[in-house]
Formats: structure tokens, C-alpha cells, sequence
């Protein structure tokens, strides 16, 4: 019987009790440690009888006394700009990590993750969790296929709220240094399927305003960007969190040499357009229910298929749904967009 899997989580926000929970559920996992810069009582974390620490160096020492046959897991689920740093230090401590989105806010910082993981020869799990809805799998297969044949334009809108309720006064979301700006925090999930399906971008031109952030955010609240896929094609990516009061789509329109998609809805869970040359598209499983934060909602929640690819890599040799490199990927897009601001 292969033994259970040992995670740390870093960072108890809403992201990191999803990972814990995710954690506890799973059979083949057991989570062994929590960890975050805030009062245990003020986290609503009182089901978990565990080890609790206020610093994340104190949690890595502890974990590096635990027997060396078990395989050791880190969640770094903290603000974006600490990823890269913890997740270095995970690795030097002896364990794999998973890291939340984005990988780093820089190319370099997600090129010393790599570099450290390979020197400590530990796994880097980056969490993507889009790819593992079933809209987003059919479009993988109908793209990769070859069913849709050259693809010519492909539109993504993300048009999302996220005012006063989300942006709290003393809070990292909307600092530069930690949150880095609408696209890592926000819509890196759908930089990232854009890049999964059609691969890298060039030609890049791109627009920002800051509508109704200006007192909320360091950064952008909107953008238009536009661009050439390097194997061909054209695409936009326009997307906003100036939408008052509520999410109102994140949608993908594809414009191909075959046929014609669109998959919409509000964290593009729903084939709302498919016209496609001598094809009938398959009935697909239903996506799961978007995350609810209470004052605003965000992708559908996945993290359960994230723990189970970290547990079919390390006991299996599966493959990593997403690794570093293109978590890295995704940060050098971004990167690219916000050097024409």
C-alpha cells in the first residue's frame, strides 16, 4: 500500500482553505501542516487539529524532520508576489510544491523556481484550474484534432466585477508588489488557455484604463489586447473588473478554417455557438459550480482535480496537468502585455 501523501498549506486565505479542504478529502493525501501571517482564530480553521504556524520558514524546518521516505507537498497559496520566493524555499527544504496562479509576477523569478526545482530534483505543480473543465477539454481536443482546421480569430472577453467589496482597505489585492496587476490575479487562468490551445503570442498591442479603480487598485482595471498566435491566427483578449455589481461573462469565440465556436457563460462553463464541418459535438459533463465568495464569485471550483494530478504524478508518473514551464509561459505573456503599458 503506497503511503498517503503529506501537504503543507501556505497562506489560509480563500484559495488556501480550498486547497486544505481538497486536501482532507482526497483518500491518498493527508494534510499535515497550516500556515499563515495571521491569528489562527481569525481564519476559520478550527476543524483542522493540525500543527499551525505564523511563519512559513518555521513550518519548512519542521517538515524536513519528517521521515524521509514520504513524499512532501507544499500549497503556496499566499499573495502573488510571494510565490516565487516561498516556493524556492519549499523546494530547498525537500518539497514538491503546488503553486497557486500566477508562478512568479516576473520570467526571472519563474526561472529560479525552475532552476531550484531541477537542482533539488522536486516537482512544480502550477494551478491552472480552467483546463480541467469539460468546455475546455472538448476545445482541446477539437484545436489539437485538428477538427476546426486553421484557425483564423480567436476573441476572449473577461468582463468581471471586483469593486469596493473585494479591493478592502489594508488588503494585498490591488498593491503592485504583491497582487501585480488585473491579469495575474484575475484572468491568468484565461491567459492561460488561450496559450494552452493556440500556443505563444506575438505582435502585441495593447490599451489601458483605470475606469473605477483609481482609488482601489495600484494597476489597470481594463484592457484591449491584441496579437498573432505564433502557428497562425490572430486574437484579442478584452477584459475588465469594472462591471458593476455582479460577474458578467468570460468568453472564447474561435473563428476557424471548419467551423465556428463560442464557449461563454460567466467563467466560460457553457458551448454556447458549435458550427463545425461534417461534426456533432458530444454531449460533455457538466461544469463544476464557480467559486462563491460571498460579495463575488470566481472560476468553477477544480482544486480537487489539482490534488489528485499531484497524487497520480508522484505515485503513477503521470503527467503534470501544468508545469512550470508553461506556468512561466503564461507570467512571460503577461509580462509582455503590461512592458506596453
Amino acid at each position: 500500500m503506497k503511503n498517503k501523501i503529506r501537504f503543507a498549506v501556505i497562506g489560509c486565505g480563500h484559495i488556501g482553505k480550498r486547497h486544505a479542504e481538497m486536501i482532507s478529502r482526497n483518500p491518498e493525501t493527508e494534510l499535515v501542516a497550516l500556515c499563515d501571517i495571521k491569528p489562527k482564530e481569525k481564519l476559520q480553521i478550527d476543524q483542522y487539529s493540525i500543527p499551525f504556524y505564523a511563519d512559513y520558514k518555521s513550518l519548512l524546518s519542521a517538515l524536513q524532520g519528517m521521515t524521509p521516505d514520504i513524499q512532501l507537498v507544499v500549497s503556496v497559496c499566499t499573495p502573488n508576489g510571494l510565490h516565487a520566493g516561498i516556493a524556492i524555499d519549499a523546494l530547498k527544504a525537500g518539497c514538491h510544491v503546488v503553486i497557486e496562479k500566477p508562478m512568479a509576477l516576473s520570467v526571472d523569478d519563474a526561472d529560479l523556481v525552475i532552476q531550484t526545482a531541477r537542482e533539488c530534483n522536486r516537482k512544480v505543480f502550477c494551478v491552472m484550474q480552467n483546463r480541467y473543465s469539460p468546455p475546455s477539454q472538448w476545445l482541446k481536443e477539437i484545436v489539437d484534432s485538428g477538427i476546426l482546421g486553421r484557425i483564423y480569430l480567436v476573441q476572449v472577453n473577461c468582463f468581471w466585477n471586483r469593486d469596493e467589496r473585494y479591493y478592502t482597505p489594508g488588503n494585498w489585492h490591488g498593491t503592485a508588489d504583491l497582487d501585480g496587476g488585473t491579469l495575474f490575479t484575475q484572468f491568468s487562468h484565461f491567459v492561460d488557455i488561450l496559450y494552452w490551445l493556440f500556443g505563444d503570442i506575438q505582435n502585441i498591442h495593447a490599451r489601458f484604463d483605470d475606469f473605477n479603480h483609481g482609488s482601489l487598485t495600484d494597476f489597470e482595471d481594463s484592457g484591449l489586447v491584441t496579437f498573432d498566435f505564433e502557428r497562425g491566427g490572430m486574437g484579442s483578449f478584452h477584459y475588465s473588473t469594472s462591471v458593476w455589481n455582479k460577474n458578467l461573462e468570460s468568453s472564447m469565440n474561435i473563428v476557424a478554417e471548419n467551423g465556428s465556436v463560442k464557449v461563454g457563460g460567466q467563467y466560460m462553463n457553457e458551448v454556447e455557438y458549435c458550427h463545425i464541418k461534417d461534426y456533432t459535438m458530444p454531449e460533455l459533463a457538466p461544469t463544476n459550480p464557480g467559486n462563491d465568495y460571498g460579495a463575488y464569485k470566481g472560476s468553477a471550483q477544480n482544486h480537487h482535480y489539482v490534488i489528485q494530478n499531484v497524487v497520480d504524478v508522484l505515485h503513477d508518473g503521470d503527467d503534470i496537468t501544468t508545469n512550470a514551464e508553461e506556468g512561466k509561459s503564461v507570467v512571460s505573456i503577461i509580462e509582455r502585455i503590461y512592458s506596453l503599458k
